[in-house]
Parts: C-alpha cells; structure tokens; sequence
C-alpha cells in the first residue's frame, strides 16, 4: 500500500508539474503574441504617420517676406517687370538686381516682393536648364497684371474687391509650402484669439502636418506678424500720407480685426462682398483637386465647409454663409453647379466642363473678352 501511494502521488505531482509547464508555456505564448501585436501596431502608427506627411508634401516656411506685408501695386509690378524687355530670360539674381534699379528700392523689399508674388501665384519659379532658379509669369498673373496679355490685365490696380478674393484664394488654398496665414485659414479653428496662442500653436502643429520641426520661435513670431499686418486694416493719420498710409489690399477683405493690443477676432460669415462667380471658382478649384483620384463630380456639404483647402475654410464661412454661397452659385447659370438639403443629405454636384475648367467663372465675371 505504501508503495502504491507513494506511486500515486508521485503521479499526482508530475501531472501537476506537467500541467505548471504548461502554463507556464501559455503565458509565455501569450506574452510573445503581445509583444509581436504591440511590434506591429507600432510600425503600422509610424507607417501611418509616414504615410501622412508624405501625402501632405507640405514644408514649413516661415520667412522669405523680410517683414514687409503685402502691399497695393507690388503684384503687377513683379508682373510686368518679369515681362519686360525679356526678363523672363534671365536668372533670379540678374531680376533682383534689375529690380533694384527700376523700382529704385532695396533688396529686401525686392525679395519680399518675389515672395508675396510667389505665394499669391502670380509669379512661378523653376529650375531652367541649368540648374539655376528661373521666374515665369502664370496664367493668374497674365490675367490680372501683365499689360502685354492680349486678353488679360483685366485689374491691373486692384480696385475689384472681387481680385483680391480671389488672389486670397489663391495665396490660401496651396498646401505644397505652410505658412503662418496658411495655417490659420486651413488648420486653425480659432475665432479670437491673443497673438501668443497662435504662435504656440503653430509651433506645435507644424510637425504633426510637415514632419519637420517649426524652427525658431522667433522666426514664426516674425511670421504671424507679418500676416496680421497684411491681414487687418488699421487706422491711419490723416495728416501724415506715406507709404505705409497705403495698407495690404488683404485687409480690405475683413476677415481679421484687431480688438485690443495683441487680441484678435476672426468670426465666420457670410462673406457679403464675396461674389459668387469667384466663390464658384473656388468650390470647382477645390473639387477637381480633392476628387483627382476618383474623378466624380460631387462633394458633401462638410467637406465644403471644413477641410483644408475648401472655400468654407478659407473664405471663414459660416454654415448659413456657405449655404447662401452655393445658392447664388446655382443661380449664375443652369445647369453648372446644382445642391440639395434635405433629410440631413446635403450633397454639391458640379458639371463635369466647369470643374475641370473652374477659370471659365473668372471669364464669366470679368466679361467675354478676357480670357485666362
């Protein structure tokens, strides 16, 4: 009997040492699964984040202007100073230097010239064939500058409220380089807001959207106020008329005001001044860019209004403004832009000719006998 119960429980004790093993084993498995798990959602985060700043193709840049905001006639003298006696010929630098002499200012405003005529797409930069920076005039700057353009130059001065929308437009809606002005008109969610807050948050939203560090804070101060300057129009003497009597033809728009020192208001709206057949370049710029994969023709109400790029985002429509924006485009002529809201559907189609030629707005507003 007692070597029966010894046999027994020595038994006993290895299937429970057996049993121990495994699941000992198990527990193993379990944290070798865990760790695999946790390898892979980590490489397919990064894989993400990766693939987000490559299809951003976005790089931080915030300098370039020398500080000097947007001002009346610098667009239609970068213009017709490229197109004169063949400068679109020659190299940067050779321009910078012919700029000097014939606008009889320094290099800095020369450089903050090209800038703001780059940014607003009046002014196209490339490499030539010999590797060196090479400055074409756009069609954009053709239509509203060049006075040599046989069917353009149709506001040379600015004086169309409509122009400057549209340059707006134009300067906002590019997301190939970020700036302070375009990341406020596309990112931002602020209505008011202290200068400092959107310095801050700028610093720490540029590498969420470039991949690539702000730079220094300084920098982006520079920056920001520069882009204020442009945007808001502030109070002048009335006896004293200088150079900087005459503000940035941005701030004509009113889509920033300042409140007190350093506060900011920038409420959405409805956007009065903003005609439709610029608003309806717009909408038709925006879906033919955001639909070039899939080619359809339509795009949701929300998207109109909220993404980056859209005219609700940068134009700072409210959502009754865009509404009212979208009628008086359906209105323009029939057939080409058409919506419906209804049972929480709210869906925008645009004929298929418009959307891929959204300039044939700018000829409809500007008369027959421009062309873009």
């Amino acid at each position: 009997m007692h070597i029966l119960s010894n046999a027994f429980t020595g038994a006993k004790r290895k299937r429970q040492n057996i049993r121990n093993i495994y699941m000992d084993n198990s527990n193993c498995l379990d944290l070798i699964q865990l760790f695999y798990f946790l390898c892979y959602f980590g490489e397919t985060l990064q894989r993400k984040k990766m693939d987000l700043y490559q299809n951003m193709n976005m790089t931080p840049k915030f300098s370039g202007h020398d500080t000097f905001p947007l001002r009346y006639g610098w667009l239609h003298k970068a213009v017709n100073l490229l197109s004169y006696k063949g400068n679109s010929e020659k190299s940067t630098d050779e321009i910078v230097r012919d700029a000097i002499v014939t606008l009889g200012v320094g290099r800095n405003m020369v450089n903050a010239i090209r800038y703001w005529a780059e940014m607003a797409d009046v002014l196209q930069s490339s490499p030539d064939s010999s590797s060196r920076s090479a400055l074409s005039v756009s069609p954009l700057g053709d239509f509203l500058f060049n006075e040599d353009a046989k069917n353009g130059n149709v506001d040379p001065y600015l004086e169309k409220k409509a122009s400057i929308w549209l340059l707006h437009y134009r300067i906002n809606a590019n997301n190939s380089v970020l700036t302070s002005y375009r990341y406020f008109f596309n990112y931002c969610n602020f209505q008011s807001f202290e200068k400092t807050k959107l310095i801050d948050e700028i610093m720490t939203s540029t590498i969420a959207l470039t991949g690539m560090e702000a730079g220094k804070q300084t920098t982006v101060k520079k920056d920001v106020d520069c882009f204020l300057h442009t945007y808001i129009k502030k109070g002048q003497s009335k006896t004293i008329i200088n150079e900087d009597h005459f503000s940035s033809p941005l701030s004509e728009l009113g889509l920033i005001t300042e409140s007190s020192s350093g506060y900011f208001v920038s409420e959405l709206g409805e956007r009065k001044t903003l005609p439709a057949e610029i608003f309806a370049y717009a909408l038709c710029d925006f879906i033919k860019k955001e639909n070039i994969d899939s080619g359809v023709n339509t795009m949701d109400f929300d998207s109109l209004l909220s993404k980056p790029g859209s005219p609700g985002r940068v134009f700072r429509l409210s959502e009754q403004g865009l509404s009212h924006k979208l009628d008086e485009a359906s209105l323009l002529e029939e057939g080409l832009i058409s919506w419906q809201d209804s049972l929480g559907l709210r869906q925008i189609l645009v004929n298929e000719k418009v959307k891929q030629q959204p300039e044939l707005f700018l000829e409809m507003y500007y008369g027959n006998e421009y062309a873009y």
